[in-house]
């Protein structure tokens, strides 16, 4: 007798799923180990790539998958270093506190500054965004009761169970851990309701707002996750650091920031994974580069270079808006699949 029971057939995202965890898996592990092994100046660069991701992460949720342009991506990100100073300073809170503290000052400044985006969108928006960039800068830079202008902040170490995080490489471990946080909430907040209601409003907002999504409450909580990501990573990068002071925060840091979403891929948590990372990269690359052609020719190239880095940001930006609007990610995704079908054939 011949059964009529079918067996349930395997997902074929279960393989793909299982490949991506084990990559995870060993990326982290790599990661892990990389303060063994590496120089000490690479641990430093490691922290600080690692703090330029959970910014990218915050700004990509904001402009790459809500729409909502912003030129003051850094002001926030200064915003949650100045919190965590204060509040080890006049508090005496621990990280654990102050980190998750300085992202949620961040957000509320970020919801008020969002508010004009219920009215606007686009070019005006971006003024609007630019706006708070040089507000809050002032505010870092006058307002010396508190911040110090530019003397700066002095923060002390991080201790845990008594244990003080007072080296490159102990504060690298709290970036890492918070990293992984970070991304692993980026990439499930996209899969919820929330992230396809930002979708829709990048997409169509009229049209969204039909469909019964509440586009003001959305936008709203868009510029929240966004600056609360902008404020841990200043947090991280107060700690890192272990000092505050208003140049950190520069416009040319928003730019940085808006460069690698659009140069890793709008609308995609691995491009602004990749963006990040090749943008931190570029300058090391150039100062390289510089380096041993001067070395070669007998002249300083590097004095010709380093004023043209803003130059070069700004070409990489028209180059790939062009070339491949869908940035790095794009990219990773074409070579991915050619990779499988190479391995299919085989």
């Amino acid at each position: 007798m011949v059964s009529n029971v079918q067996t349930p057939a395997v997902p074929a995202s279960a393989p793909m799923f299982g490949r991506t965890f084990l990559w995870s898996c060993l990326l982290i592990a790599v990661l892990l180990a990389l303060p063994l092994v590496a120089p000490r100046y690479w641990v430093y660069f490691a922290g600080i790539l690692g703090i330029n991701i959970i910014a990218t992460h915050g700004l990509n949720i904001m402009t790459g998958y809500t729409g909502l342009l912003s030129l003051g991506h850094a002001a926030f990100v200064g915003v949650g270093a100045y919190t965590v100073a204060l509040a080890q300073l006049h508090l005496g809170l621990p990280f654990y506190i102050a980190i998750p503290l300085a992202g949620c000052a961040a957000a509320v400044i970020g919801i008020g500054f969002g508010l004009p985006s219920l009215r606007i969108r686009g070019l005006y928006l971006v003024i609007a965004t630019l706006a708070a960039q040089f507000i809050l800068n002032f505010v870092f830079v006058h307002w010396q009761s508190v911040t110090k202008g530019d003397v700066g902040l002095t923060v002390q170490p991080a201790t845990v169970f008594g244990f003080p995080l007072n080296n490159e490489t102990r504060v690298y471990y709290l970036i890492l851990f918070c990293l992984v946080v970070a991304t692993w909430f980026a990439v499930n907040v996209i899969r919820s309701r929330v992230g396809r209601a930002f979708i829709a409003i990048r997409e169509r907002d009229l049209t969204a707002e039909v469909l019964g999504v509440q586009i003001v409450w959305y936008k709203l909580v868009a510029f929240a996750l966004g600056s609360f990501y902008a404020g841990v990573a200043g947090g991280l990068l107060a700690y890192f650091n272990q000092f505050v002071n208003p140049e950190q925060f520069g416009l040319l840091l928003s730019v940085f920031f808006l460069s690698a979403v659009i140069v890793g891929g709008m609308g995609s948590t691995l491009g602004a994974v990749l963006g990040a990372i090749f943008m931190t990269l570029l300058p090391e690359f150039l100062r390289e580069g510089a380096l041993a052609v001067g070395g070669t020719f007998g002249f300083d190239i590097a004095s010709i270079l380093v004023p043209l880095r803003e130059a070069v940001f700004g070409l990489l930006m028209v180059a790939f808006l062009i070339l491949e609007p869908r940035g790095l990610a794009q990219l990773w995704k074409r070579a991915r699949t050619r990779f499988s079908r190479s391995d299919n054939v085989a």
